[in-house]
């Protein structure tokens, strides 16, 4: 199974959640297949409805979640790992779907958490549910939909007897803690200058104890899993940050980027009595939509409009004007020590090239293999953050799946749909690619000898041993 993590940060064996085994498969894991478009390494295939939401592995069975477009039906699937039979199906009915982006975006983004026993969903519509493995509903927690016309991102995950959900949008962020067993409320500790963002937390075991990383706009901080009190938070990430922190021993090692923060390519509003200057025409010390002609503010009137009474005042205009000033496109190095906003000191290297949006890196053998929308792949030392090599994949087009590796091999896919198969060694060299034809938004996942693929239509079963 792929379990585990980097050294000083496992998780146990049964617990399952988004990046909890970091993209590594166990060593003497496979052999996994090369070639994806030989058809004697096709096991089987199962159509699905659509969704983002990466499946998880526990007790012989596949869990995932699904988002049927017509029906507004979602719902939660198991599937047996062997054969692909359907176990059982789980819908759910949501008062009013959740807002996404019709192109990208998705109802079932979320990728559901198991503790071996239980199955935690959550789906940003409707809350969170907790299931028994054999589809038997335990309790829920009712919550969403939320200020974000993105929809929800963040995956729950299960540390210590309970699940860790963060929710950054465009108002009432919270990070919270809901009993595994009851379904409870632990504690819930607001992010109020927190902006839409959609990172999975990532747990670290550091001198001792564990912390939670949470990675939202333009900071990534620490907290106490046990009484989520914040601990620490250091400056320098991207206004919108979605892949997932990396822990590795005592570093940590976070990607972030979006658009307009890069250097010599950023984007800013003007100051307060400038907008006003251009486009108040009723003299209202306000700013509504009709009145502004910058597509640049027109695109963000949404998430700006705090009070979504239809106007900007100086307040929200400020607010949205300080994350765009402040944003850093970046790979960052950290060796977090102390307590509270911490120095730029503690960042040990930063690089600014190649830096993904979506996919969370892979990090592994001391180098950091990173994807970014055209096909870009940038692999860096760990130690130093010095450039090892930059090329590109097969699979042209956006990348929302997060790379894997097991088996001397890195797996990549693309949104197109396009699977390249990378050696995982310092020389760079492709060993295939293979064009599904379907959309690919979930990350694959490795078991023994197997690599699961789910695409938009379908989940498929690979098998490399004879």
């Amino acid at each position: 199974m792929l379990v585990g993590g980097a050294q000083g940060n496992q998780t146990d064996a049964n617990t399952r959640y988004f990046r909890s085994d970091f993209g590594r498969a166990p060593k003497g894991s496979g052999p996994l297949p090369t070639r994806l478009n030989d058809p004697s390494v096709l096991r089987w295939r199962v159509n699905l409805d659509s969704g983002q939401s990466t499946p998880i592995l526990s007790n012989g069975r596949i869990f995932l979640t699904t988002y049927n477009n017509q029906s507004k039906e979602l719902a939660t699937v198991a599937l047996d790992q062997k054969t692909g039979e359907l176990l059982w199906r789980r819908p759910v009915t949501a008062g009013s779907i959740e807002t996404f982006h019709q192109k990208t975006g998705n109802a079932a983004v979320a990728t559901p958490a198991c503790d071996g026993s239980r199955l935690y969903v959550f789906f940003g519509s409707y809350g969170l549910i907790c299931y028994d493995l054999d589809g038997n509903k335990l309790w829920d927690h009712r919550m969403g939909p939320f200020r974000d016309e993105y929809g929800a991102g963040s995956s729950p995950i299960n540390v210590d007897g309970n699940i860790i959900l963060n929710q950054d949008h465009d108002t009432d962020s919270f990070l919270a803690a809901i009993d595994c067993s009851t379904g409870k409320l632990v504690w819930k500790t607001p992010r109020p200058d927190a902006v839409r963002s959609y990172a999975t937390p990532a747990l670290w075991s550091h001198e001792g104890r564990k912390e939670l990383l949470v990675a939202g706009a333009l900071e990534l901080s620490g907290y106490d899993p046990a009484s989520g009190k914040l601990l620490w938070s250091i400056p320098g990430l991207a206004r919108i940050v979605i892949p997932v922190p990396i822990p590795d021993g005592d570093m940590i090692y976070m990607a972030s980027w979006a658009p307009g923060g890069d250097s010599g390519k950023r984007l800013a509003l003007d100051l307060w009595p400038t907008a006003l200057g251009k486009w108040d025409k009723n003299k209202d010390g306000k700013l509504s939509l009709p009145e502004i002609d910058d597509r640049e503010v027109v695109d963000r009137f949404f998430r700006m409009d705090l009070d979504q009474n239809g106007t900007l005042d100086q307040k929200e205009w400020d607010r949205h004007a300080n994350v765009f000033r402040l944003a850093q496109n970046a790979i960052l190095a950290v060796k977090p020590s102390g307590r509270g906003e911490l120095p730029g000191s503690q960042v040990v290297w930063k690089y600014q090239r190649g830096i993904p949006y979506v996919a969370t890196p892979l990090l592994d053998a001391g180098i950091i293999w990173m994807v970014k929308d055209g096909g870009i792949v940038t692999k860096l030392e760990t130690a130093s953050g010095a450039l090892l090599q930059e090329e590109r994949l097969a699979g042209l087009g956006g990348y929302y799946a997060s790379p894997v590796t097991g088996d001397g091999k890195v797996y990549f896919a693309s949104e197109a749909g396009v699977v390249t198969v990378v050696a995982n060694q310092k020389d760079w060299q492709i060993l295939s690619s293979h064009d599904f034809h379907e959309k690919i938004y979930s990350a694959p996942v490795i078991d023994e000898s197997r690599i699961f693929i789910r695409t938009d239509q379908a989940l498929h079963a690979f098998d490399g041993s004879k």
